[in-house]
């Protein structure tokens, strides 16, 4: 049967093949009047019987262009679209293989409502400083979300977790019609939202609103994705319920519901489960449920699935969410946008933890048993308000509140033994706590632009006030063996509070040279930050049978402060091609310490220079290089500088150092983006790395009764890079089949020092890891997606103590979706992870596969889903650990294989601009 099928396949594609015919469109685009060459035009083909998009390219700087195709189409329309001129527009007649249009003179455009008469939109368009997609040009699976759209966009990737990059760079933000959507998880709207009622995609390097204000550059090494919502269906209502049952007790269930007025947008969500997907943060595996799709083996042996290590040791978790979220505009230049979160979580997880320890002239084990309940209940709730007071004045204020309580349990058992099998120490804890945190911060931004040649002043005014009340009850047994053995006793409950106020001012000005081109920019920035940390511990009195005996060697009472002034003065320049700057600054930073409960205090004083400076060059719309350094400095943390001896564990105790040095970081970027729209491939590199001076590491001994002693030192030679390059394409084989594929590679490298029982030394790690992806889509029938990657690991030490380690990890992913027959979507994915760095007895390689299967019912409103996690339960929770000073075995709780039946429904009403569809719900 598989047989036929391949068979039944390729005789299908080679005759559809056969019946097209190849095309090659050139020409070249001029301005009318002056005969000048216009770059970054988009042209387009369409279907004269549909309109739908056969291919588009862009123009180069010399106006040149070449549509490069098959079509089984005799007749084509072709568009040319440029920003601030008249649509072009001809019929094509595909009778030769190559057609050259020669030179085409493009007029501009005096009155843009002519555009009316030419109904059409190019699926690119490339402005200044945004690239946009218009939506309707790009096909993909019906139901399809956001996140499906962004797949399908020449440049753009989206990774299992929803982490989107466009042309290698990671983007950071998504906006809906220019504002949040749901606070700053940018997947509640790329997997939630339906390309149905999408307009555009934008993409931009991220700003802030006062940057975009100002017209100042944005973040290089980051991109914003704002989604437009078509007006023809911007008034409604729209979303979706789901729920599901499984095997093992397992549950899910999600909602969202979205009411849409124009420039008024109200949203609100709830979802819950009890398979470790925390609410919406993961949205639909393919349709709506959350769910764990991605696996990795480790280096330590763990799986990571969606980014999280469930394999590792993280339990089981119940969460539930629930949030709204509001966005409105008052006139034409104030708008607001609120949203509410609440998420709650159960959690439990048993640990059995056996570790190897290697120091320079001994070697001992500790093994360890544990087990972990935590509760918590978390409120976020969120504000940005935006009023634009004339054309030249603009206020941002955006505060934040948050409110959380949570309570855990915690037990553990550990002891300690020599080679010989000697007992040193053993200890048992039992802990449970309770806290309640509440916090508060704001942001005020004013900007105030002057004249005409780009200057501006900037205010910006940020403070965060937090207080937290920890109730801790600890009832422990500690026996340490030896020549003068010792039993440490500990039934005690601790009463901390925690507060903090934290503000910064920072006034900006900038003094235009060269107008709209060569700036000087001056800024102060002040900051100052106190915390006050009180735990009261006290024991428990037999006598009374309370816990009244004050401990004054564990109890603290601090107040730190840290206050920084840092003056800053650069010179910026911005032109069409070439924009850099460099900015020169001075922190002066003042540490102090205050122990009302002893006599410990102390103040540090860290002044220092710090450097940045930045170049980016646009050799075209295509081609763009771009480049930065950055000096920092940074002041060791009050709890490392002090000399208070923490001795909250017996067999770990603490003490700061107050000889400590500030730490030098100088840190390095480049990177350089190609997307060529002529031949559908793009290729993008950067590089970034960190050379560090100074840093502070943690300093252990360890007795000969294996009790560990830490303090804290500098070290010199502390470096991390990572290079990464990749090249994609799109081939379009005919109007609906095409290949996507990536190539790319990516090394990670760094260089620690560190200290193993007052013997420093160093590691170096460097790993090389290329990979390859392929997707084939047959329109909206079947898509297959196999990518491979492979690791190359290599740790080196320059202590012979410590042995040096090579291993090869690889990693086989297989994503298939299949859309027929009508109604009935199967997907699956498949993984295939091996890692020879795990040791014997363990497991070193996993296949893990995930399955959904569904079916469209009530005029394709309801869905019924059948999914399956882990079909070869293969989830295991007992892995290796092996580190330079250690080797460590575990085994902890983790989800395992489950079946799980489903069913969603979705409504909508959306209709035109001022009007909305029939109340009867439907959804394409």
């Amino acid at each position: 049967m598989k047989k036929f099928l391949l068979v039944l396949f390729l005789l299908v594609s080679t005759i559809s093949i056969s019946q097209t015919k190849v095309f090659n469109i050139s020409g070249q685009l001029v301005s009318k009047e002056k005969k000048q060459p216009l770059e970054s035009a988009t042209v387009y083909l369409q279907r004269v019987k549909d309109s739908s998009l056969v291919t588009y390219t862009i123009s180069d700087k010399d106006g040149d262009f070449l549509l490069k195709g098959r079509t089984g189409d005799d007749n084509l329309n072709l568009y040319i679209s440029y920003v601030g001129y008249k649509t072009y527009f001809k019929t094509i007649v595909i009778d030769n293989e190559t057609i050259n249009l020669g030179e085409i003179p493009l007029a501009e455009d005096d009155n843009m409502l002519d555009e009316v008469l030419i109904k059409s939109q190019a699926p690119v368009t490339v402005k200044k400083d945004t690239l946009e997609f218009n939506v309707a040009s790009f096909k993909t699976k019906k139901d399809a979300n956001v996140e499906d759209l962004l797949k399908e966009l020449p440049g753009v990737e989206v990774d299992a977790q929803g982490n989107i990059k466009v042309n290698g760079k990671p983007v950071n933000k998504i906006l809906v019609n220019g504002k949040p959507f749901f606070g700053d998880d940018p997947t509640i709207a790329t997997r939630n939202l339906t390309k149905e009622i999408v307009d555009k995609i934008q993409v931009t390097d991220t700003k802030t609103e006062s940057e975009a204000f100002t017209g100042e550059e944005g973040d290089e090494e980051n991109k914003t994705i704002n989604i437009t919502i078509d007006e023809e269906k911007n008034k409604g209502i729209f979303g979706r319920v789901a729920g599901g049952v499984g095997t093992d007790d397992r549950f899910e269930y999600a909602g969202l519901l979205n009411y849409f007025d124009n420039d008024i947008r109200i949203s609100a969500l709830a979802g819950g489960n009890n398979i470790n997907s925390p609410g919406f943060s993961f949205g639909e595996i393919q349709k709506m449920f959350g769910n764990a799709r991605y696996l990795r083996v480790n280096e330590n042996g763990t799986f990571n699935i969606d980014g999280r290590s469930f394999g590792g040791g993280q339990g089981i978790t119940n969460s539930r969410t629930a949030g709204a979220n509001y966005a409105d505009d008052f006139g034409k230049e104030t708008d607001l946008t609120a949203d509410y979160f609440y998420s709650a979580a159960n959690s439990f997880n048993d640990e059995i933890r056996n570790r190897e320890n290697i120091l320079p002239d001994d070697r001992y084990f500790s093994n360890t048993t544990s087990n972990n309940q935590s509760n918590t209940d978390n409120h976020a709730a969120n504000l940005q308000f935006k009023t634009q007071l004339d054309s030249t004045f603009l206020i941002n204020i955006r505060p934040q509140f948050r409110y959380n309580t949570g309570d855990s349990y915690f037990t553990n058992s550990e002891e300690t033994r020599r080679l010989n099998g000697e007992l040193t120490n053993q200890s048992t804890t039992e802990r449970s706590s309770e806290n309640i945190q509440k916090s508060f911060e704001n942001r005020l931004t004013a900007t105030k632009k002057y004249g005409s040649k780009g200057g501006f002043f900037r205010l910006t005014i940020e403070n965060q006030i937090e207080d937290s009340d920890l109730e801790n009850t600890i009832n422990s047994n500690t026996e340490i063996f030896g020549d003068t053995p010792e039993t440490i006793t500990r039934n005690q409950i601790t009463d901390g509070e925690q507060s903090s106020n934290q503000y910064e001012i920072r006034p900006e000005v900038r003094l235009p040279l060269l107008a709209k081109k060569l700036f000087l920019e001056v800024e102060y920035s002040y900051e100052y930050d106190k915390r006050e940390d009180k735990q009261s511990v006290f024991d428990f009195d037999e006598a009374s049978q309370m816990f009244s005996n004050f401990n004054l060697n564990q109890s603290t009472d601090f107040t730190n402060t840290n206050q920084s002034s840092r003056p800053e003065i650069g010179l910026r320049y911005s032109g069409e091609k070439l924009r850099t700057g460099v900015e020169v600054g001075y922190v002066m930073r003042t540490l102090e310490s205050d122990d009302a409960l002893r006599d410990i205090n102390f103040t540090n004083d860290f002044d220092a220079v710090e450097l940045s400076a930045n170049l980016s060059y646009s050799f075209s719309q295509k081609l763009r290089l771009y480049s930065g350094y950055y000096l920092r400095n940074n002041a060791p943390g009050v709890s490392q500088l002090s000399p208070f001896v923490d001795v909250s564990d017996p067999l770990n105790i603490v003490q700061g150092n107050p000889n400590l040095s500030p730490s030098n970081s100088h840190n390095v970027y480049m990177g350089l983006n190609n997307y060529d729209f002529q031949t559908k491939s793009g290729f993008y590199s950067n590089l970034n790395a960190s050379f560090a001076n100074d840093r502070v590491v943690s300093k252990t001994t360890i007795d000969e009764n294996f009790v560990r002693s830490t303090t804290f030192a500098n070290v010199d030679g502390n470096y991390n890079f990572n290079v990464n390059a990749g090249y994609n394409k799109t081939i379009k084989i005919d109007s609906v089949k095409s290949i996507k594929y990536r190539v790319a590679a990516y090394v990670n490298g760094n260089r620690n020092v560190n200290f193993n029982n007052e013997v420093q030394y160093a590691s170096r790690t460097i790993t090389y890891t290329p990979n390859v992806s392929v997707g084939f889509t047959w329109d909206n029938l079947f898509e297959i997606r196999p990518s491979y990657e492979i690791s190359f690991n290599d740790n080196t030490f320059n202590l012979d103590l410590f042995e040096d380690r090579s291993y090869v990890q690889h990693q086989f992913q297989l994503e298939t979706t299949t859309s027929f027959p009508k109604k009935l979507e199967w997907n699956n994915d498949i993984t295939y992870s091996y890692n020879s760095d795990i040791a014997p007895g363990f497991q070193k390689d996993a296949i893990f596969w995930n399955a959904t299967l569904s079916y469209s019912i009530l005029k394709d409103k309801g869905l019924v889903t059948v999914k399956a996690y882990d079909i070869l339960n293969q989830n295991t929770n007992a892995r290796r650990t092996s580190t330079e000073d250690y080797i460590q075995d575990v085994q902890s709780t983790v989800l395992q294989r489950y079946f799980m039946v489903g069913f969603s429904y979705k409504f909508n009403t959306l209709g035109k601009k001022g009007e909305t569809r029939d109340s009867n719900f439907w959804f394409d």
